[in-house]
């Protein structure tokens, strides 16, 4: 569907500002989709976000600033994130041996099982971004990286 139809807007002051109306809309769009997609496995995005880079790193730990720097939301609070997947079991967290100040945070065995549960959820299936093809979400990504230039 049409930004016009989807926020019921006609006319736009140019195309900048419609592109960047729609690419805020479908941000958020994608997102309340993938939350949709996550809720019966019980976690959120940033929680997905965090197991991921987690299962990356395996075996080895990731500090908490390491998870900071390589998340997708740097609104995060990776700390908070990190209590809750903790509390469900999916992460360990203990003091890293050679710097007392810093904390290392380990997906367990349970966090490896729920992703690989998940895996077939990644990459947008089931949210529309599989509606471009290929040479489309290559040329997205492109303009994508433009934009952030």
């Amino acid at each position: 569907m049409k930004i016009e139809d989807e926020i019921k807007q006609g006319t736009f002051k140019n195309p900048y500002q419609k592109a960047y109306i729609n690419l805020v809309y479908t941000s958020g769009w994608l997102q309340q989709q993938q939350s949709v997609l996550f809720k019966p496995f019980g976690i959120t995005l940033p929680q997905f976000n965090i197991l991921r880079i987690l299962r990356g790193q395996y075996p080895k730990p990731a500090t908490i600033s390491l998870l900071i720097e390589r998340m997708l939301d740097k609104t995060s609070n990776a700390s908070r994130i990190v209590d809750k997947l903790e509390a469900k079991g999916l992460v360990t967290r203990k003091q890293c041996p050679e710097d007392r100040r810093t904390v290392d945070v380990l997906i367990t065995e349970q966090g490896l099982e729920l992703l690989a549960k998940m895996d077939n959820q990644e990459g947008g299936t089931g949210t529309g971004i599989t509606n471009l093809t290929e040479e489309e979400a290559q040329e997205l990504s492109r303009l994508l990286d433009k934009i952030r230039d």
